[in-house]
């Protein structure tokens, strides 16, 4: 099915792309139940796919947003496909996109090139009954090379995922680095006054599209996160009034108690591999961190230091976690091995530090942090070295990265609510350094946990 010609992306990423189509239950190009990623190249100039290596870096773009036009790829739903592209593109902060017609042809780079633009997307949507074919096409101005060339094939709900896809591939193209489009956040929607709020589980595109809830508001629920390896949430749920860590199965809706716990279990994470759950319960006055095998349920306990141990994180090989604890005397971040033992004090600056969660590139931790009264969010070393502050706020608070480490979602809440009465709450993301905080249209809303790439 594929062409002998080399393929203008790596096999790997062909096959990946394929693959998370796949088990989406996407249709296929002749791959029953999947999508097949099927190269394109330009005529006459197969010789020189691969001449396209990215040479803009991330910090190069966030100083100056890449210029790429983007033409409409037809009307109807391929408009919306055109939309969403420019969305992502442009919400993040690294491209400018360009509207323009789209050309006949070869794309004129001589004109795109007085525009100022790095790069320009063509292509075109075909409807072929209840499934869509998306051909698309990226180019690089400067040299009037073809970077990329695919086509997509699935059924036509599923318009909005393909428009992510090409939009992480122009990110990877154009910057070196994998893309977070195509990615949910999972987070609890709020609504009624704040003393007797609802709270529902529920998950949206990484863009705010698609917003679903998850359960009905009956019981009050916080913190989900994702497993990595599957379509399951871990959550706590106050259901029956006994607050407990839940895990649920975006594929079926079914809810499972995570082990029954004589005291309270809450701030749960999924291990990298998604084969356990990490978790904190309830003992005495304190609370000790637990691990659960999620194939037998059995769990070991791995910190009992007589203090609040809570909010465990893994570091992305899952050899180490990064949690906080007032065993010093006043909430501070910890890191130790992720099968116990000695746990090494990382935060020093000035306040209480808490909602740890480590990147998944591995090289930072995200935190919340409360002094003076205020709150901020902040990112340092796994060592506890080059703390810097991104963001502060009358509340800022559970920090998410995004697949590639890139950027963070996080809860912020205002003093005050429409006409001066309660409390705002949403969520935002920014980037690492600090740069293009923006709002996620998700309405009331907080606890926000970032998924990996679809699966």
């Amino acid at each position: 099915m594929m062409s002998s010609v080399k393929p203008l992306i790596p096999d790997d990423d062909a096959a990946r792309l394929a693959s998370a189509f796949s088990r989406r239950g996407f249709m296929g190009a002749g791959v029953a139940g999947g999508l097949m990623a099927t190269p394109l190249f330009a005529a006459g100039a197969a010789h020189a796919q691969d001449a396209g290596a990215a040479e803009i870096t991330v910090d190069q773009a966030r100083t100056a947003p890449i210029p790429i036009v983007l033409p409409a790829l037809g009307s109807g739903v391929a408009q919306q496909i055109t939309d969403v592209i420019s969305a992502d593109l442009g919400n993040c902060g690294l491209f400018r996109p360009i509207s323009a017609s789209m050309p006949q042809g070869t794309p004129p780079f001589a004109s795109y090139k007085s525009m100022g633009a790095r790069a320009v997307m063509t292509g075109k949507v075909v409807e072929q009954g209840s499934s869509l074919r998306v051909e698309f096409r990226l180019w690089d101005v400067l040299t009037g090379k073809q970077l990329q060339g695919t086509a997509y094939t699935a059924g036509s709900q599923d318009w909005r995922r393909i428009a992510h896809v090409i939009a992480d591939v122009i990110y990877s193209r154009l910057l070196g680095e994998q893309g977070y489009f195509n990615s949910r956040i999972a987070y609890i929607a709020r609504s009624g006054p704040r003393a007797r709020q609802i709270t529902r589980l529920a998950i949206m595109d990484q863009d705010g599209a698609d917003s679903r809830y998850l359960t009905n508001g009956q019981w009050l629920t916080l913190t989900p996160r994702f497993n990595p390896a599957n379509s399951e949430l871990a959550f706590m749920s106050y259901a029956n009034y006994r607050p407990r860590v839940y895990l649920f199965n975006l594929n079926t809706g079914q809810q499972r108690l995570l082990g029954d716990f004589t005291g309270i279990s809450f701030a749960p994470r999924f291990a990298p591999n998604g084969q356990s759950v990490i978790l904190s319960v309830t003992r005495g006055g304190g609370s000790d961190i637990f691990v659960v095998d999620l194939a037998t349920m059995a769990r070991r306990q791995i910190t009992s230091s007589g203090a609040i141990d809570t909010s465990p994180s893994y570091s992305p090989d899952g050899s180490q976690i990064v949690f906080n604890s007032d065993r010093g005397g006043s909430q501070q971040l910890y890191v130790m091995s992720a099968s116990g033992g000695e746990a090494k004090r990382i935060s020093y600056g000035h306040g209480r530090y808490g909602s740890p969660v480590w990147s998944p590139r591995g090289d930072l931790i995200a935190f919340s942090r409360i002094a003076n009264g205020s709150f901020s969010l902040g990112v340092m070393a796994p060592d506890g070295t080059g703390e810097r502050i991104l963001t502060q706020g009358f509340t800022v608070e559970s920090p998410t990265f995004c697949p590639n480490g890139r950027v963070l979602a996080f809860c912020r809440q205002s003093s005050a609510g429409a006409n001066g009465a309660g409390f705002a709450t949403g969520i935002n993301t920014i980037d690492i350094t600090g740069f293009h905080e923006r709002a996620l249209p998700a309405g009331s809303s907080s606890d926000p946990a970032w998924s990996g790439l679809n699966k």
